[in-house]
């Protein structure tokens, strides 16, 4: 017998929080969603369920199959395919996850222990293929070559952008076009493919599919500045990881570019020494936020995002007045206010 996890998300305290509003516009259909991911958890191989429920146990937003459940209803569909495609996208985001951590030597993932840190690198690789393998049973399943070209599509994206990242490491001649390259792949996509398959199940006309592709695209690409913003101001607490994992691993982010670019020699020599080399000390990561606090990287990186942000929302502008329009547009300023 599998580890059964508790699917249902995790509602925030404050009413006006986006998420809770989203959640609650499409609280049937993210049931019949989290009903799905059990089912498609199981195996009699029990190490696959229990490692799978461990890093789903773990919580997080769902964001990604929220968004395909929010564009189908939005886009008028009255069926349920959205449902099993919700759940592939939310495997193909969980399969990431799992072998990031490992990539990384991640020992936290959202404030509990990653499931590499308690299964071991191995087990975590090769439960990641196996969400990775049921997320193209569901697209198969699904029998739309658009849908699966879309996703499968995404799904290589992902990873180029994972290597592009490890190409670029410890690289400060990185520009700031490279480093969007980078998370535009590892993340956005996925953002962008949940939303765009949204409108092909409503069979919308290809000008809605690409607003929609597009609104995921930048708001991906906002959550994911904000996320590399919070690596040097958030608390552990708040992060759900340990802070610093980006200044340790020497991966080059907005805030450090923004503090390479406005500083001084002996600044950039310590960059450089950080970054490049990752010859640290333990106050080397206190010394790096007091650099990126000094040349205001923070506020620039959370400028961007609120410019990424902002498009996101004037993608939405082809489509009729309703409440999940206005939702999923309270969406894209939610993810930048996550650092307000």
């Amino acid at each position: 017998m599998g580890v059964v996890a508790s699917l249902e998300p995790p509602i925030a305290a404050a009413p006006e929080d986006a998420l809770t509003r989203l959640i609650a516009l499409v609280e049937d259909d993210l049931q019949a969603c989290n009903q799905a991911i059990v089912a498609r958890m199981h195996s009699p191989v029990a190490l696959i369920p229990q490692l799978a429920a461990h890093i789903v146990a773990a919580g997080g937003k769902r964001i990604r199959p929220l968004l395909t459940l929010a564009a189908a209803r939005m886009c008028g569909y009255a069926g349920d395919r959205h449902i099993q495609l919700a759940a592939c996208v939310e495997f193909i985001h969980t399969a990431t996850l799992l072998h990031d951590d490992v990539v990384d030597e991640s020992l936290l993932r959202r404030g509990l222990a990653s499931a590499n840190a308690v299964f071991g690198n191995k087990a975590s690789v090769l439960v990641g293929d196996f969400l990775f393998a049921r997320s193209f049973q569901l697209m198969v399943e699904d029998g739309s070559l658009r849908v699966l070209e879309i996703l499968s599509c995404a799904s290589a994206t992902i990873s180029e952008g994972e290597v592009l990242q490890l190409v670029t490491q410890n690289d400060l001649s990185t520009d700031e076009a490279r480093y969007l390259d980078v998370i535009k792949g590892k993340t956005a996509a996925l953002f962008a493919a949940a939303c765009q398959v949204g409108a092909v199940v409503a069979a919308r006309p290809p000008a809605e599919e690409q607003a929609l592709a597009s609104y995921g695209m930048n708001l991906g690409i906002a959550f994911q500045l904000v996320d590399d913003a919070l690596d040097y101001a958030a608390d552990q607490a708040t992060l759900g990881k340990t802070v610093g994992d980006d200044f340790r691993e020497g991966k080059i982010t907005l805030p450090i570019l923004a503090a390479y670019a406005a500083g001084d020699e002996a600044e950039r020599e310590f960059w450089r020494r950080t970054i490049e080399t990752l010859d640290q000390t333990e106050a080397d990561l206190d010394h790096a936020m007091e650099l990126i606090a000094r040349h205001g990287a923070i506020a620039l990186t959370l400028a961007r995002a609120a410019d990424f942000a902002a498009q996101a929302k004037a993608d939405l502008a082809m489509f009729p007045a309703s409440a999940l329009k206005d939702t999923l547009a309270a969406v894209a300023d939610y993810t930048v206010s996550r650092l307000r």
